[in-house]
């Protein structure tokens, strides 16, 4: 009876999930080990010690879930010692040796990863930690890739791989519209869109991510069926594999306001103050305007997208990210234009982190100013809240698209040309008062109004697919049990 029941306690599921330490990343990686908990799965999340701080409190009712914090190998790539998430980088130009020194861990893990009990069954990577694939061949256990990206993106890479589509690219002026190849629908880009994406630098990475996943066993998607459902199966069709979950949207495992309070960072705003402004305000009156967690827009873009709020004449709230290379020059144009005096009635400035999906699941807020980050692509979708649309790098630009060209959920402010991280000076400012003005008048009036009855019945999708019997509540429970069959067929063998 003992050797049974040791047999069986070896079987019990058990994950093992690496976040790559970003918000956009860390935060639904997180949100994906609470729903695994509540499926009755045990579940250890390896990060590090400022990381872990930012996930406690939004694990804290995941008795399942463990985190373990390994030291964050900086001097391995010297960098600063308290450069433990790609928001605390002095410049995002340092990013690629932010991610070397990630691969650094893998003596640690190596040393922990049998001590683990019950063995792990498999391994959830974030795609942006390719050495996690040695680990998972080490300690022959399946390696997952977890996508926080949209299908749409994933396509766009695939077919980027697999054709000459990036070489037409390079060939082309900076401004010409170029289709792209084997897309479901048709859609063009240009050069200066892609400046990001085809730098050598991220493409190499690009290119040892691709590797890892294709020698992984499956995929995890933030997405879900209903959401783009012609890109998802021909991401399945390119990379030739069905082993594809769409398990999201993830951040809608946050049932009540204090779990989505709990989200991320400690937020520079008392969620009780901020729940009493909006519910004085109109219903879809309010614009909430957030550019991301490492948003890299300089000074006076920023003081741009300002005027433009307080031009609408629209209650909002202004999300402003505080850097060392904008924080001054902000600060000083916000006291010496009594900004904040002149706009107290009707918006509201949080400086750092904000409770985004408590404030987009408010019924007065109408409109979304975003950079379109995956996730506040789908925060956005899944509350029903139209979006104006500024994309700043990498697959933002591509979201975009999906939202105002396939979707037709938003308006674009117009941008032309993709940040390059560490050189943002150079561009200046891309978008005008004006322009950013019109695009939030046009989802906020009634021509927005086709786009927010697009938008709403997305969310209702969304949220059904959550629940019991959905189609991403189904896709998790046919994961768990796959990989445990795994694991069982290795039990087996053994």
């Amino acid at each position: 009876m003992a050797s049974s029941k040791s047999k069986q306690s070896l079987l019990l599921p058990h994950f093992l999930l690496f976040p790559v330490m970003a918000q956009g990343h860390q935060i639904p990686m997180a949100e994906l080990a609470k729903l695994l908990s509540q499926s009755g799965v045990k579940t250890t999340l390896i990060t590090t010690p400022q990381n872990a701080t930012r996930i406690q409190s939004l694990l804290s009712q995941s008795p399942l879930t463990q985190i373990i914090q390994l030291p964050f190998p900086s001097h391995q790539q010297h960098l600063l010692q308290n450069c433990e998430n790609f928001d605390s980088l002095p410049s995002l130009h340092l990013l690629p040796q932010f991610l070397t020194a990630t691969s650094f861990l893998y003596s640690e893990i190596e040393h922990l990863f049998p001590q683990l009990s019950p063995k792990p069954c498999c391994i959830v990577s974030d795609m942006a930690l390719p050495w996690t694939i040695q680990i998972a061949h080490k300690f022959n256990v399946p390696r997952l890739v977890f996508y926080s990206l949209s299908a749409f993106y994933l396509l766009f890479m695939a077919t980027l791989r697999a054709t000459d589509f990036g070489e037409k690219i390079m060939a082309a002026s900076d401004y010409e519209l170029i289709s792209i190849p084997n897309f479901p629908d048709s859609i063009q880009v240009t050069k200066s869109q892609l400046v990001f994406t085809l730098d050598p630098v991220f493409l190499e990475w690009g290119n040892q991510m691709a590797k890892a996943d294709r020698a992984s066993y499956g995929f995890i998607m933030n997405s879900f069926n209903g959401l783009e459902p012609k890109y998802l199966e021909e991401f399945k069709k390119t990379i030739g594999s069905d082993k594809v979950w769409c398990i999201g949207p993830v951040s809608l495992c946050n049932k009540d306001t204090k779990d989505k309070a709990k989200r991320g960072n400690k937020a520079a705003i008392d969620e009780q103050e901020c729940m009493k402004w909006l519910d004085k305000q109109e219903s879809e009156s309010v614009i909430y305007a957030a550019l991301g967690s490492i948003c890299n827009v300089i000074a006076p873009q920023i003081i741009e997208l300002g005027l433009a709020l307080e031009a609408s004449n629209k209650p909002f709230i202004w999300v402003i990210r505080q850097t060392k290379s904008t924080k001054k020059e902000v600060e000083n144009w916000l006291a010496e234009s009594e900004f904040e005096q002149r706009i107290k009635d009707r918006g509201l400035v949080i400086r750092g982190w904000a409770p985004q999906v408590l404030i987009l699941s408010h019924p007065a807020v109408g409109g979304f100013v975003t950079h379109c980050g995956w996730n506040s692509t789908i925060e956005g979708i899944s509350m029903g809240v139209p979006m104006v649309t500024w994309p700043l790098f990498s697959d933002q630009t591509f979201n975009e698209k999906l939202i105002v060209e396939v979707l037709r959920i938003g308006v674009s402010v117009g941008v032309e040309k993709c940040l390059r991280w560490g050189v943002e000076e150079e561009i200046g400012v891309q978008v005008k008062k004006e322009a950013i003005r019109g695009a939030i008048e046009k989802v906020m009036s009634g021509e927005g109004e086709e786009m927010r009855k697009r938008v709403r019945e997305l969310a209702a999708i969304a949220k059904a697919t959550m629940e019991e019997g959905g189609s991403s509540h189904l896709n998790l429970k046919r994961l768990i049990e796959e990989i445990m069959h795994q694991a069982d067929s290795q039990q087996s063998q053994n």
